[in-house]
């Protein structure tokens, strides 16, 4: 009875620690869930975000498993400062290795504070946070000191 009450207690905590373990890119998923629902909104956004033509992109999606490896590929490459040829057979020969260690081998620091960012979310359906909104509301249409019209 007590080694039943240990077993049930020990998965039970090996469920919620797994969850925990697993926040790194949690995000990718959604972006595949977004990505599926509206692929060429999602097409869309990755030339506009990372300013290349519509037929680089399908070469990239064509090139990876699933629409969030995409953004990571030209991420990185960005990151990085690398082509994206490059990146790319860096994807095809490190599958399964996890994104830091591609990252490593991109030259980028898996500990730095870009990659930690990057692991938190992405900025390709990031919201403003709370700062940038009121900055843009500090910057935004007003009374501002115009032509002519300075203090004196």
């Amino acid at each position: 009875m007590k080694s039943k009450r240990i077993l049930i207690l020990t998965l039970i905590f090996l469920l919620f620690a797994s969850g925990a373990i697993a926040t790194d890119f949690e995000w990718m998923r959604n972006m595949n869930v977004r990505a599926e629902a509206d692929a060429s909104g999602f097409r869309t956004q990755l030339a506009t975000r990372f300013h290349i033509g519509e037929s680089e992109v399908g070469v990239i999606l064509g090139n990876v498993e699933r629409p969030a490896d995409a953004y990571m590929v030209l991420r990185l490459g960005e990151m990085a400062g690398k082509p994206t040829d490059r990146v790319l057979r860096q994807y095809r020969e490190g599958k399964g290795r996890g994104w830091g260690v591609m990252a490593q081998r991109l030259g980028i620091k898996p500990g730095s504070a870009e990659f930690k960012q990057l692991k938190e979310s992405d900025d390709l359906y990031k919201k403003p946070s709370w700062d940038e909104k009121e900055d843009k509301d500090k910057h935004g249409k007003g009374k501002g000191e115009g032509k002519g019209k300075t203090k004196k």
